[in-house]
């Protein structure tokens, strides 16, 4: 998307740089002095600078931009917009901008986000079209298609029908309309999920370093307090969400799955959520919080009355034998299982 004068896009007459997540001060100038450039050479073009979630007030992102635009020639001043967009919603400081205009600015938003978004390795393809299958058998059961299933894990349609044949002709089934789904519940191929799931998931574990260790219970309200962008709760949490009588009585720590699709999203949360914990490596060290990546394009994540929002239920199982937790995660399987069947 990168064009040749350095901005990230232009369409039609319309030279566009793009900023997201938090943009420092710094950051503004240097996105108003790269279209300076590009516009010295174009007087028939408009540059246009797209801040998105930049954790700046409108009133300093106006008092930066004339300040830096009086080092400017009045031509090219009078030919930048910069644009605030937040939640979809996109204005102009200094400069009004024309329908047609945040159509396009808001495209070359939404086409940035999707290039700068982490991308997943070929070979954890299986795991993922496998986890999604599995997931949508256990909660819906309906065929979908191979655009759905491309669409929720984020890979090519030559990836999806590679995973797809992989799996073998005797698990999935095709229907009359192309549409696919598993024939029944794959064992064989769930443990082959749980085992590879710790390194497909890439789990970060963090243990209390101070000797006052906060409760699971506490680090959660914690967090509901922070709020942070891709994030669901999982765990025994989320499975008690699914299965009330799960067999347990508290939870022993705070299962956390983190949506790595999300550019916003990573893991300067856990400071703010306590100080005190340290990253561990040791799997037989026990752990207070544990967050796990989530690659799929969907998180598949559930909405949640207190903020925040819940893992899906097969993330929630991953992370019952991540934590040993086998007797609960036969438990909670077996009636994932069983409303399957009452629904079919």
């Amino acid at each position: 998307m990168m064009q040749d004068n350095g901005i990230d896009a232009e369409v039609a007459n319309r030279l566009i740089e793009v900023k997201i997540g938090k943009s420092s001060l710094r950051n503004i100038r240097a996105g108003l002095m790269q279209l300076a450039y590009a516009l010295a050479g174009r007087p028939d073009a408009r540059g246009y600078l797209i801040l998105s979630d930049a954790g700046i007030t409108n009133s300093r992102i106006q008092k930066e931009s004339q300040r830096a635009m009086g080092v400017f020639s009045g031509d090219i001043a009078n030919r930048i917009t910069i644009c605030t967009e937040k939640d979809g919603r996109l204005g102009g400081i200094l400069h009004s901008i024309d329908l047609d205009t945040k159509e396009v600015l808001l495209d070359v938003l939404e086409k940035e986000r999707t290039r700068l978004r982490p991308k997943v390795s070929r070979a954890d393809a299986s795991f993922i079209v496998l986890k999604v299958l599995i997931n949508h058998w256990l909660t819906n059961g309906s065929a979908v298609t191979s655009e759905w299933l491309a669409r929720t894990c984020g890979y090519s349609y030559p990836t999806i029908a590679n995973a797809l044949h992989n799996l073998g002709g005797s698990l999935i089934e095709r229907q009359s309309d192309r549409k696919v789904r598993l024939r029944w519940f794959p064992q064989e191929e769930y443990l082959r999920l749980v085992a590879m799931s710790d390194r497909a998931r890439a789990t970060a574990r963090y243990a209390d370093a101070s000797g006052q260790a906060r409760s699971p219970e506490t680090h959660l309200r914690r967090l509901e307090m922070i709020n942070p962008k891709g994030v669901g709760i999982g765990g025994v949490f989320g499975a008690k969400h699914y299965f009330e009588g799960l067999n347990i009585v508290g939870a022993p720590r705070l299962d956390i799955s983190l949506h790595a699709c999300e550019i916003e999203a990573d893991l300067d949360f856990i400071d703010k959520l306590d100080p005190a914990l340290r990253r561990i490596t040791d799997p037989r060290e026990p752990a207070s919080v544990v967050v796990h990546n989530i690659y799929h394009a969907d998180p598949l994540f559930q909405p949640r009355e207190s903020g925040l929002k819940w893992a899906d239920p097969v993330e929630c199982l991953l992370d019952l034998h991540e934590a040993r937790l086998e007797m609960q995660a036969k438990q909670f399987l077996e009636v994932l299982r069983e409303r399957r069947q009452h629904t079919t």
